[in-house]
C-alpha cells in the first residue's frame, strides 16, 4: 500500500502522469472516492503521462470514453449507473479487459467483484478544498 498527498489539481495530474509510467499496458485501475474527489483529474494526468493528446472528461452518460494515441489506448469507464451484471455486460467492460489496453473505472465499488485480481485500487479522500490523499493498493488490500 502506498499513500500520496496532493495539494492541487496540477499535483494530482502530475502524480497520475508518473504512475502511468510505472503501470504496464493492460493494467486495470479502480477508483474509490466521492463525487468531486479527483477521479477524472487523475485520469487526465494518467492519459497525458502515456503521451496521449486528448480532452479527458467524465464518461457519466457515455459509460465509457476511449483515449487513443502514441500507440496506446485507455478505456475510461464510469460505473456509477451500472446496477446489474446485464448492465456491465452491455457496457463493453469485458471486451476492454480482453484488449490488453489500460482500463480505468470510476465508481469501481459498483463492480468490485468483476475487477481482475491484479487490479490497482486507488482510494481518493478529500482532505480539504484542493488537498487529496491517494491510497494505492491491491484488490485484496482493498477488500480487507
Amino acid at each position: 500500500m502506498k499513500e500520496y498527498i496532493t495539494n492541487s489539481y496540477d499535483e494530482t495530474r502530475l502524480l497520475a502522469s508518473r504512475l502511468a509510467g510505472e503501470l504496464k499496458r493492460g493494467s486495470v485501475i479502480g477508483f474509490i472516492g466521492d463525487l468531486g474527489a479527483g477521479k477524472t483529474a487523475f485520469t487526465g494526468g494518467f492519459v497525458e503521462g502515456l503521451g496521449i493528446k486528448a480532452e479527458v472528461s467524465s464518461p457519466t452518460f457515455a459509460i465509457c470514453n476511449e483515449y487513443i494515441g502514441n500507440g496506446v489506448k485507455v478505456y475510461h469507464f464510469d460505473m456509477y449507473r451500472i446496477e446489474s451484471w446485464d448492465d456491465l455486460y452491455t457496457s463493453g467492460y469485458y471486451e476492454s479487459l480482453d484488449s490488453g489496453d489500460y482500463v480505468i473505472c470510476e465508481w469501481s465499488e459498483n463492480i468490485f467483484a468483476a475487477l481482475p485480481d491484479d487490479s490497482v485500487i486507488i482510494k481518493i479522500e478529500k482532505l480539504g478544498e484542493n488537498d487529496r490523499k491517494f491510497t494505492l493498493m491491491t484488490k485484496a488490500e482493498a477488500e480487507a
